[in-house]
């Protein structure tokens, strides 16, 4: 019932907050008879504010048209790979007509970034891509609004969460033999899950794993967003936020936690600061500071933009992460496409390099909450494992923002390059060639073949140094006979040779 009445009220609040638009253009413009007020540019502000508070924000795009690499404008395409019922999963392909940066950038390594499904969209991470972009093949799971999705296309679950992840990480492997995965907050979780299962199944598992953010085990310094997941009984949530979407959607009927319940409980946690925010924006508008207001606005678009989340994939993540915590418990199990239930299991986990990321001020996911994946990560060797804590980062600002880029994406960066430059080392190297198949020192090949094994390769991280190239080259030809009667006499004698080792039977 409460969703139908949010919809009734922003339904009518809908005209208000379009005259409210309206009117701060009109007393906005000085050319205008309301403009020529005195008190124009103030009812402005004010208008303009109230249209903000009461609009519906819809989901924004990436808006990636271009990035610069190296003073090379690189031509970005974003396109669909693959479409499931609940996500999609998709890539931003580069262009450019450059030769040199063409070269650069078709060797950068693959990275599937998984983007967390807890109310906002995946365009949260827009900048994370934007900077990634730059040195990465970039992929990111663009998860869908559960009120827009039939209920003809059926549940949604924490189990299929982690199996769309598998989907995809085998989907960016059949095109670059590998990737690296990176997950931002609440997908560490079933990303683990994933390369877990992948790892138990002997399966090839993703170079390196980056962990940022993430509840991995929600009992370390809890914050006030794991306190009430862990003080309220599973039935609580599903009898006190759990609603069906109204009649005017898609999704009609669908069992949903709404996106406005989860908006409102981010605003709560800071409200004062949110209120300074506002009250800020309309002082910047009076005074005509067009850059503050416009920074305001590209933040509370993305930050007021929310969707709903299926019933039994949220329920399942309060109970699974934050009640039981099967997963740093090692109880676990994973119902697969099969139907199958799996163990998951992170100390099967081997071969693939293990990074955590956490803020130093995150208000989320506390200290040590992501730190943990090193103790159940058992299975990689310490020199392939990493933890980097960003000071004076809040949980935002490990993924966007300054802070994003100047510390945590050169460490990110660095640790992606190491794994990726070792697996191509190791490929590369030639197996020793055996004597029988050794090239004639006279003969000197007409062309150098590089060819690059498709296998995928694990390798450690650390003390990892160039590996030895092997390059045959040959050396100078022999003089060969110069007259034609010389030329063919020594064919001769050549065939006779070969016909004599032959018939001895020596080689």
């Amino acid at each position: 019932m409460l969703y139908q009445l949010y919809e009734t009220q922003r339904s009518l609040m809908e005209p208000f907050t379009d005259l409210a638009q309206a009117a701060a253009k009109a007393y906005g413009n000085p050319l205008s008879i309301a403009g020529k007020n005195p008190f124009a540019q103030r009812i402005s502000a004010g208008y303009d504010l109230m249209h903000r508070l009461g609009k519906d924000y819809e989901k924004p795009e990436f808006g990636l048209r271009t990035i610069d690499v190296d003073g090379v404008d690189v031509a970005i395409h974003e396109r669909v790979e693959i479409s499931k019922p609940f996500c999609e999963l998709l890539r931003f392909k580069r262009f450019t007509d450059d030769t040199v940066t063409l070269e650069k950038i078709k060797n950068q390594p693959a990275v599937l970034i998984v983007a967390p499904l807890s109310g906002h969209y995946a365009t949260l991470l827009r900048d994370t891509v934007k900077t990634m972009l730059k040195d990465h093949k970039v992929y990111i799971t663009d998860w869908k609004n559960a009120r827009l999705v039939p209920l003809s296309e059926g549940e949604f679950h924490l189990d299929d969460y982690v199996n769309y992840v598998q989907e995809f990480i085998r989907h960016v492997q059949g095109k670059y033999g590998n990737c690296h995965v990176m997950s931002v907050c609440q997908p560490t979780v079933p990303v683990l899950a994933a390369v877990s299962l992948m790892a138990s199944r002997g399966e090839t598992t993703p170079l390196s794993m980056t962990m940022m953010g993430g509840p991995i085990d929600a009992r370390k310094s809890p914050t006030a967003v794991n306190n009430l997941a862990m003080n309220k009984s599973h039935s609580w949530f599903e009898n006190n936020v759990i609603y069906r979407v109204p009649s005017n959607f898609a999704g009609a009927g669908r069992r949903v936690y709404p996106g406005f319940l989860q908006h409102t409980g981010f605003v709560a946690m800071n409200p004062s600061n949110h209120a300074k925010s506002h009250y800020d924006y309309f002082k910047d508008l009076i005074k005509g500071d067009d850059a503050s207001t416009e920074a305001h606005r590209k933040f509370y678009d993305e930050y007021n933009a929310v969707l709903d989340m299926d019933a039994d994939y949220y329920l399942e993540t309060i109970k699974v992460v934050f009640q039981e915590f099967n997963l740093v418990n090692g109880t676990w199990d994973v119902k697969g496409v099969n139907g199958k239930l799996e163990r998951v299991r992170p100390e099967d986990i081997q071969t693939t390099a293990l990074m955590s990321v956490e803020g130093e001020l995150d208000d989320i996911s506390g200290s040590g909450q992501t730190q943990a994946v090193h103790d159940i990560c058992s299975g990689v060797p310490k020199t392939m494992q990493k933890h980097f804590e960003a000071k004076g980062a809040g949980h935002y600002g490990i993924f966007s923002g300054r802070r994003w880029r100047e510390l945590v994406y050169p460490e990110v960066k660095a640790f992606i390059k190491a794994c990726h430059t070792a697996a191509v080392e190791k490929a590369v190297v030639p197996s020793p060639v055996a004597p029988s198949q050794a090239v004639p020192a006279n003969l000197k090949p007409v062309a150098e073949e590089v060819t690059t094994i498709a296998a995928p390769v694990q390798v450690p991280v650390a003390a990892i140094e160039p590996a030895a190239v092997a390059i045959l080259e040959a050396t100078a030809p022999e003089k060969q006979p110069k007259t034609a009667a010389a030329r063919k006499n020594s064919a001769r004698t050549a065939t006779k040779t070969v016909a004599t080792k032959r018939i001895s039977g020596k080689k």
